[in-house]
């Protein structure tokens, strides 16, 4: 009970660090747009805007602007080439030149939104940013229902569970030289981790093809009978995909329930042309079991 109470107090520290820094933008009903944080931009430099979690989608406000998401946290931004084009296309004609305003970028991931004014510039590309981490102060926090907790919060949750030191194992499987072991299972509100590890107990790399979480039948009858329910999970602590000895991931998944009559099974896929196969059942036993944290 101790332990309890001390890690909810760690975790509501957490929220209110959290919350405290992006505090000062929810107390502001509106943003003007000469108040929002400036972004340089030039022809021929793509400027990156790397946001500490997943990001939903990106808004440019003019089609002087073009972009793409290359990755999940990052958004590349660029001037169009044909901006001198497009501006004598408009109703005024103009053209593109230092200290002109060229639109509105808006950022928004599962918890936040930020936005930036883009100022022309001609000066040399050297004198540009070619990234920008999006800071705590210029986000505006938003709340999705379908994100209770963001990737970011789910990143320091899995990694105090990492931190932690493995005792008794709940479950172990052992096949063709790999051993795995779900040290764990833990709960938080609405999300249910898994603590597990991966034993190579040969000289030769393991490289995983797959890692694969399902509710199966705890009895087949007959193959046509099995009813196999795929789990995908939300999170996983890191993508390693090669075991020269050990592994040891967290795998965060929504709540889920399963009668006893089914099992929760994972499976270790490994590359062909080898493909070693091991997984283990898990009962629903060992889920309602959960630690907390």
């Amino acid at each position: 009970m101790k332990n309890n109470i001390i890690t909810k107090l760690s975790i509501a520290l957490f929220a209110i660090v959290w919350g405290g820094q992006v505090q000062a933008q929810s107390l502001v009903n509106q943003i003007n747009v000469d108040d929002l944080p400036i972004i340089f931009m030039g022809k021929e430099v793509n400027i990156h805007i790397i946001a500490p979690e997943p990001i939903q989608f990106v808004d440019l406000s003019t089609n002087l602007l073009i972009g793409d998401l290359p990755s999940e946290n990052i958004a590349r931004i660029k001037v169009e080439q044909n901006g001198d084009e497009l501006m004598e296309n408009a109703t005024q004609k103009k053209q593109l030149r230092s200290g002109m305003d060229i639109g509105i970028i808006t950022v928004v991931g599962q918890s936040f939104l930020a936005q930036y004014r883009a100022i022309y510039q001609e000066q040399e590309h050297n004198w540009l940013a070619s990234n920008i981490h999006i800071k705590a102060e210029d986000m505006q926090p938003l709340e999705f229902p379908k994100f209770k907790y963001s990737n970011y919060e789910l990143k320091r949750f899995a990694m105090d569970i990492r931190a932690k030191k493995i005792k008794k194992p709940i479950r172990k499987k052992k096949n063709l030289k790999l051993r795995m072991l779900l040290n764990n299972v833990y709960v938080l509100d609405d999300y249910i981790f898994l603590d597990i590890s991966i034993e190579n107990l040969t000289n030769l790399p393991c490289n995983i093809d797959t890692m694969k979480f399902s509710i199966e039948d705890k009895k087949i009858y007959k193959a046509t009978n099995n009813q196999s329910i795929l789990l995908t999970p939300l999170y996983a602590l890191n993508n390693q995909t090669k075991i020269r000895k050990n592994y040891r991931n967290i795998f965060v998944f929504e709540k889920f329930t399963f009668p006893n009559s089914k099992i929760l099974k994972i499976r270790l896929i490994e590359e062909q042309i080898s493909g070693r196969v091991i997984d283990m059942k898990v009962n629903y036993s060992d889920v309602l079991q959960a630690d907390t944290f």
